[in-house]
């Protein structure tokens, strides 16, 4: 069985509704053989993301940047991780109310340390997601599970 880590970080409602798409994409009655864990940005450890095979990252954009939560997540576990989860699929879905580019780009700087690969391009939603938006949450949450399944 692989598992897949959800780490985020949604206390807007936008962000939430992100997060309850992507776990339903991911926990689709079709991919039995993932086991899906979520985990709060501020309680994930470096063992939770040790012992997983891929990961899936969500978070506000906050004045341009990921939520501090991501980051302390990020700071937590980035020594004790790096080399040993080389090569790890993840995805990123983000809520913006403006510009993620500073957010997408520390995602990117800190994973690309980390040596971890983008399985799926990112998710960036700006205001309030409609259900075209959920429907990409969810479409997501699914892709980085089954892709789990072809390694």
């Amino acid at each position: 069985m692989k598992r897949l880590l959800v780490v985020h970080h949604t206390v807007s409602p936008a962000t939430h509704t992100l997060h309850l798409a992507v776990v339903a994409g991911a926990r689709d009655p079709s991919l039995h053989d993932v086991d899906v864990v979520e985990k709060p940005a501020l309680a994930a450890t470096a063992t939770d993301v040790l012992e997983a095979d891929g990961y899936l990252l969500g978070s506000p954009v906050n004045l341009g940047y990921i939520s501090g939560a991501l980051k302390h997540f990020f700071d937590q576990i980035y020594y004790p991780c790096i080399g040993a989860t080389r090569g790890r699929p993840f995805g990123v879905y983000l809520h913006s109310n403006s510009d993620a580019a500073g957010a997408l780009r520390a995602i990117t700087t800190i994973t690309t340390g980390l040596e971890w690969h983008q399985s799926q391009a990112p998710l960036v939603v700006a205001g309030e997601p409609g259900p075209d938006e959920v429907a990409a949450a969810r479409e997501l949450g699914a892709s980085v599970a089954a892709g789990l399944l072809l390694d």
